[in-house]
C-alpha cells in the first residue's frame, strides 16, 4: 500500500513533471525546453528516491540533470540554436516518420506497461538482500546488459547527430592576425588596437572603462554585451574617492 506522504509527493510532483513534460514540447526557445527536460528528470530522480530505489534516483540527478542535462543546455547556448531552425526541414518526410516512430514507441510502452506485474514486498526484499546498488549491478551487467550496450550505441549516435546538425560552414575565409593588423591600418579604425579594460587600480576588471590620456573612460574599452545590459562601472565614483583621499590629505597638511 502506498503512505500518505508517497501518495502526497506524487499529487505535488506528477503534475509538475507533466508540465514541464509539455514545456518541452511546446517551448519556443531550445534552452527553455532543456530546463524543462532538467525539472522532469529531477523529478523522476525523487520518485526513484521515494520507492527506495536511492541507486537509480541519486544517479538521475548527478548524472543526467547535473551532467548530461547541463552539457546540452552549455551547448545550445555556445552554439545559439535558434527557434526558426528547428522550422526547415533539411530531410525530406522526417517529420512524418518521426512522428509515426513516436506513436509506435508510445503503443509499445503503453502494452508493455499494462502487462506489468507489481511483486509483492518479500520479492523487492529478495531482490535488494544484497543491497540495492549490488541489485542494480546484477541487473545492468548481467540480464540486461545488451539492452544497456545498445543505448549507449545510440546516445553517442545521438552525440555525433548533434554535433553535425549543430556545424555551421563559415561562408568566409578565416582571417590571420597580420590580416586583422592591415585591415586596420586601411580602414584608420583602432589602429593600435583596442584599449584595455580594468586600469583603475581599486578595480581591475572587465566591466570597468579604460583611461583615455586626457582622463576621459574609453568606451571602446568595454563589451557591447555589458554596455547593452548596463553592467558598466562609471569612473565617478572613483573620482570621488579619489577627491576624498586628497581632501584628507590637504587637511592633514593644514594641521
Amino acid at each position: 500500500m502506498t503512505s500518505g506522504g508517497e501518495a502526497f509527493l506524487f499529487w505535488v510532483l506528477g503534475p509538475i513533471s507533466v508540465i514541464a513534460a509539455l514545456g518541452l514540447l511546446f517551448a519556443k526557445k531550445a534552452v527553455h525546453a532543456a530546463l524543462a527536460m532538467a525539472l522532469v528528470m529531477i523529478n523522476l530522480g525523487v520518485f526513484y528516491i521515494a520507492q527506495n530505489a536511492d541507486f537509480l534516483g541519486i544517479v538521475q540527478i548527478f548524472v543526467y540533470t547535473g551532467a548530461v542535462m547541463m552539457l546540452f543546455l552549455f551547448v545550445l547556448m555556445l552554439v545559439g540554436v535558434d527557434s526558426s531552425d528547428s522550422l526547415v526541414e533539411t530531410i525530406k518526410g522526417q517529420k512524418w516518420v518521426a512522428l509515426l516512430l513516436a506513436l509506435g514507441l508510445g503503443g509499445l510502452l503503453v502494452s508493455t506497461i499494462g502487462r506489468v506485474t507489481f511483486p509483492a514486498a518479500a520479492g523487492l526484499t529478495r531482490a535488494n538482500a544484497d543491497g540495492n546498488v549490488t541489485g542494480v549491478a546484477n541487473l545492468i551487467f548481467g540480464k540486461y546488459v545488451w539492452v544497456f550496450e545498445v543505448t549507449s550505441a545510440l546516445l553517442i549516435t545521438a552525440a555525433l547527430g548533434a554535433m553535425v546538425l549543430a556545424h555551421r560552414e563559415r561562408l568566409t575565409e578565416r582571417l590571420t592576425q597580420r590580416e586583422w593588423s592591415e585591415r586596420r591600418f586601411r580602414e584608420g579604425k583602432n589602429l593600435a588596437g583596442l584599449p584595455a579594460p580594468g586600469v583603475y587600480a581599486r578595480h581591475n576588471a572587465v566591466d570597468t572603462p579604460a583611461l583615455l590620456p586626457d582622463g576621459t573612460p574609453s568606451e571602446l574599452s568595454v563589451s557591447r554585451v555589458l554596455t547593452a545590459r548596463e553592467q558598466v562601472h562609471t569612473p565617478e565614483r572613483y573620482e570621488e574617492a579619489e577627491q576624498a583621499i586628497e581632501r584628507e590629505i590637504e587637511e592633514g597638511r593644514a594641521r
